[in-house]
């Protein structure tokens, strides 16, 4: 393998998971240890990765969270497949609440079309989407935040109060035997008022969030009726899922979708 070569798979690797090890490299990779430091160097020489001690990280990993953009790019077929069983467990007629998140943003293109919903969002990628459909949408208020380009706050959390929902479609940033996790402060308090105010919750995230980087927590397992994720989920979060007695879903890509 070219050394160009080897540099492409580094980087494809850590475009699907932000952190890795030398040894887990190792697997991936037929070269020697040696050979791979070389290019781990090489690589960071040209500030495509930072490296760190036993391992290698994704710069953005460092800096912050990916741009709202690059995630949605990120796991496309698993998303698509999980915001397809999800819309299938929303009622023809009901008050919809969809979180902020590239997978409930999937969600919301299989809702929008529904006339008999009302939906209810702080997601302006959604709302972005409002003329597509024929449901009748609601956008909360509050402080623009880029990083999810979701509106937060006191305001966001005051117009909450006043509501409540049949259903709520709860993404998250990763999720591990804890529960549910988000990245940042504001995020988590829109998400806890929204499972506050709904009947049911359902959580919707790929299984590349299992055991994922974020760092504040915002739900147990016991605050979600219902998980939907795609089949790629390895069986110790099956387990865990099964431990907390939460029903999980497991959703099938459809034949003929890209790898």
């Amino acid at each position: 393998m070219f050394v160009h070569d080897r540099h492409q798979v580094i980087l494809q690797h850590l475009l699907k998971k932000p952190r890795w090890s030398i040894d887990a490299l190792l697997r991936e990779l037929p070269v020697s240890r040696s050979t791979l430091r070389r290019d781990l160097v090489d690589l960071e020489r040209r500030r495509s990765v930072i490296r760190v001690h036993g391992g290698v990280m994704r710069p953005d990993f460092v800096h912050g969270e990916l741009t709202f953009d690059r995630r949605q790019r990120q796991h496309e077929d698993e998303k698509q497949s999980i915001a397809r069983m999800a819309a299938a467990i929303v009622p023809e007629q009901a008050s919809v609440y969809l979180d902020a998140g590239t997978t409930t943003l999937r969600v919301a293109e299989l809702l929008l079309p529904r006339r008999r919903l009302r939906l209810f969002t702080h997601s302006l990628r959604v709302m972005n989407l409002a003329t597509t459909g024929h449901a009748a949408i609601t956008c909360l208020g509050g402080e623009h935040r880029p990083g999810s380009d979701a509106l937060v706050g006191n305001l966001t959390l005051k117009w909450l109060e006043n509501l409540r929902f049949d259903v709520a479609i709860i993404g998250a940033s990763a999720v591990g035997g804890e529960g549910a996790f988000t990245t940042e402060l504001s995020e988590c308090s829109v998400k806890q008022r929204i499972l506050q105010r709904t009947g049911k919750s359902i959580l919707v995230c790929d299984s590349s969030k299992w055991n994922g980087s974020a760092a504040v927590h915002f739900a147990d397992w016991k605050d979600f009726h219902t998980w939907v994720c795609d089949a790629g989920l390895p069986t110790s979060a099956r387990q865990e899922a099964r431990r907390h007695g939460i029903p999980l879903e497991l959703a099938q890509q459809q034949k003929g979708a890209a790898a």
